[in-house]
């Protein structure tokens, strides 16, 4: 089953070398299947032209969000980067979601060839190249890497401490629509938390497509355009703009997140569904939103993400406020003062899903793959 979109203009994809900006102090193999050009800036590229609310009793966890000091949430990313000199990381992450943003920037004009995963669930012949340029550039690299891709699954060396988790195409659907946002995530674990992490995010629409890439390494901050970002400082809910998300399965889960969505409509300044988890979290890293929360998600979604979000000064967690792990099935991240706010309606939610006895475990981690989780 397919159909196609056409749009009239072709556009090439500028790439331009990123300033090395981040850079902070210093088996057995298996594979299983699961569901003449210019240079990209590390910034905004340009194509075409030019280029009060009510009290509610809290759950445990979500004790935290009476106290103010947001440094109690513990840190998503990695201690260590390993043997691996980050620049080296940084470099390879950075390249790789270019090559696959390439891929993408080619076909943003041209008809698309839609097949389905789900009821609503696309996929293109995009996703799938991107995917297979992005796992040439990684392999070239690292070799002995494990990559976790959305469309292509586990492959490589179990027992390597590095894992790639790569969303070739986040937000399949606004892509087949000719609809900002969608991006091209790539982020990179080491033991299991993120270490690098780079976002190539497509914006304006056709005819005036393009790119602002997110960047990051654990303990070297984050970066959009080049330009070091930060999260906002917002502290009222009340002055707040807040995205979240839906998955494909119209459940208690989802019937959830509708009354949250209600929820913080009533007491916020608004909130947003873009259809992209990368791009929702990179724009609370850019200060431009106050929080994200969505349930459902794979390391795909999350890997570089979150750590783009910690290191523009966000916190992160679940949505019960517990410990985030990248193969959790739920986050929220925030600007970090508003995140124990927002817990205070979003956890007891989540507790109440759970008495119902709805899967909160880990969705998956290689069983040879070596984390402290």
């Amino acid at each position: 089953m397919g159909r196609s979109l056409v749009f009239s203009t072709n556009v090439p994809l500028r790439i331009s070398r990123i300033p090395r900006s981040i850079l902070p102090p210093n088996r057995p193999s298996y594979s299983l299947f699961l569901n003449p050009k210019q240079k990209l800036q590390h910034g905004f590229q340009r194509f075409g032209l030019s280029i009060a609310k009510p009290t509610r009793s809290l759950c445990t966890k979500a004790v935290l969000s009476g106290i103010p000091n947001h440094e109690l949430y513990v840190k998503v990313g990695a201690k260590s980067t390993g043997p691996i000199p980050i620049g080296q990381l940084v470099g390879v992450v950075e390249k790789a979601a270019k090559t696959g943003a390439e891929v993408v920037m080619n076909a943003v004009n041209k008809p698309r060839n839609i097949t389905y995963k789900g009821v609503a669930d696309l996929v293109t012949d995009t996703d799938k190249k991107s995917e297979a340029t992005i796992l040439e550039v990684v392999r070239k690299n690292f070799e002995d890497h494990l990559i976790l891709g959305e469309e292509g699954g586990i492959t490589g060396d179990a027992s390597s401490d590095y894992m790639w988790c790569i969303d070739p195409l986040d937000g399949t659907t606004n892509f087949a629509h000719g609809y900002p946002s969608f991006a091209v995530s790539v982020g990179v674990l080491f033991q299991g938390k993120p270490v690098a992490a780079a976002v190539v995010e497509f914006v304006g629409g056709p005819m005036c497509w393009n790119t602002r890439i997110f960047s990051a390494s654990a303990g070297g901050g984050a970066f959009c355009n080049g330009q070091k970002i930060h999260v906002s400082q917002t502290d009222e809910v009340g002055r707040s703009l807040l995205v979240t998300g839906f998955g494909y399965e119209h459940d208690d889960v989802w019937i959830t997140n509708i009354e949250l969505f209600k929820e913080f409509t009533d007491v916020s300044r608004g909130v947003r569904r873009l259809g992209a988890a990368s791009v929702d979290m990179c724009h609370v890293a850019l200060g431009i939103v106050e929080a994200y929360w969505e349930y459902r998600l794979k390391p795909w979604d999350m890997a570089a993400g979150v750590l783009i979000v910690e290191e523009a000064g966000g916190k992160v967690t679940c949505m019960d406020g517990g410990k985030f792990s990248v193969f959790d099935r739920s986050v929220l991240v925030s600007n970090g003062v508003l995140h124990g706010k927002v817990l205070e309606r979003i956890a007891p939610a989540t507790e109440k899903l759970k008495s119902k006895e709805i899967d909160f475990s880990l969705w998956y981690k290689p069983e040879d793959y070596t984390t402290d989780i």
